[in-house]
């Protein structure tokens, strides 16, 4: 049987399970940087840009629903008042969901812009990457954002079964919800960055080498999304955290 080439990234996982040096570290390192750009220019320009849209789908989406429960509801021969209900209902309903909402239409939205905010990282502090980097085209771009949203929803929605399931643990839901959504931002994440520096068919195998701190950037990006206010600037404050762990970490 012949066995598929290695690539640089599956001996990088070979090489990760040996190497116990300190991932936190570099983590919080990522961290700090991220937060001390914040106020570049270049990083203000995206934080506006993204905001903007950001704000503009979620009051579209919430228009949506109300319009789209009402409709409904009349569509049946319900009166005014049961109509205005059936609206409400609607959007209520999609203020319930809102956080998994906020997730989708933020990832997609930073899928847009995080070309922006990688290259002023790279510019500041790895210009030898950023001197050989291929910038990411918008519609790689928009691709890229929309599967991550839409990826987002339905593995959520497919893990409701087990999220119903973990109710009776009284822990277990949340803990599970971040599991899963950590996994989701930390491959988007990787992948956002990665697109600049790899050729299209050594992502895979760069998913495979870069897991474990994958998933730990997924982790503290769910953990900044929770945070009201915060929330805000976390997918910005993310990509740049992961262009930082994609040059420390990441690659060889």
């Amino acid at each position: 049987m012949v066995r598929p080439k290695e690539t640089r990234f599956d001996k990088q996982s070979r090489f990760a399970a040996r190497d116990h040096r300190d991932k936190g570290g570099a983590m919080l390192s990522a961290f700090t940087l991220s937060l001390r750009q914040l106020g570049d220019p270049a990083i203000l320009r995206v934080l506006a840009k993204s905001l903007a849209v950001t704000l503009l789908l979620l009051a579209t989406l919430g228009v949506a629903l109300w319009f789209a429960g009402g409709a409904l509801a009349g569509w049946f021969g319900a009166g005014d008042a049961l109509s205005g209900l059936a609206a409400f209902l609607a959007l209520a309903a999609g203020l319930m969901f809102g956080w998994l909402i906020f997730r989708a239409i933020a990832i997609l939205v930073i899928g847009l812009f995080a070309d922006d905010v990688v290259a002023a990282i790279e510019a500041k502090h790895y210009p030898a990457a950023l001197a050989s980097a291929r910038p990411v085209p918008f519609a790689r771009s928009l691709a890229m954002g929309a599967g991550a949203a839409t990826r987002t929803v339905l593995v959520n929605l497919a893990a409701l079964p087990v999220y119903v399931a973990l109710l009776a643990t009284g822990v277990g839901l949340p803990i599970g919800f971040f599991v899963v959504n950590a996994l989701l931002l930390g491959r988007d994440l990787g992948d956002m960055v990665a697109a600049r520096h790899l050729p299209r068919r050594e992502l895979p195998a760069f998913r495979r080498g870069t897991r474990a701190v994958r998933w730990l950037l997924g982790g503290i990006g769910t953990g900044l999304l929770l945070v009201p206010g915060v929330n805000l600037v976390a997918p910005v404050v993310a990509a740049a955290m992961a262009t930082h762990m994609f040059h420390r970490r990441l690659v060889p």
